[in-house]
């Protein structure tokens, strides 16, 4: 068999074994943090920011630790590595994506939905319709 033949064919199994593990890799389910800790993998938690209780940046560490509340009222302290996120405090849910470690959710990245400011409120609404 010619040469080319079989550098062209062992390149595109390499490519599609890299493609694989990549695209498996990226699909990511959202769960709830009782399912995050038993998958082992890594998941996206929706929840609310537990304002109450301790939130703090270590620029030692370049972590930021808060405590969130998911769908299920189950509190998980976080911890994400990196600064806290924009409009952290205006934030009506985050989305933490990450995995269950060590008795805490270990965050890769950390959204926010804030609400907008476009948004009317429902008596803005009413009176207009009045």
């Amino acid at each position: 068999m010619n040469k080319r033949y079989i550098l062209g064919g062992l390149i595109i199994v390499v490519f599609l074994v890299v493609g694989f593990f990549a695209f498996k890799d990226s699909k990511i389910e959202y769960a709830n943090f009782q399912g995050a800790a038993q998958t082992h993998k890594t998941c996206q938690v929706k929840g609310v920011w537990v304002k109450d209780k301790e939130s703090k940046f270590d620029a030692s560490t370049n972590q930021f630790t808060f405590v969130m509340k998911d769908e299920n009222n189950q509190e998980m302290k976080v911890v994400l590595e990196g600064a806290k996120p924009n409009n952290f405090e205006m934030a009506e849910n985050v989305v933490a994506k990450g995995k269950v470690t060590n008795g805490y959710f270990h965050a890769k990245e950390v959204l926010t939905k804030c609400p907008s400011k476009y948004e009317g409120k429902g008596e803005d609404v009413q009176k207009s319709g009045s």
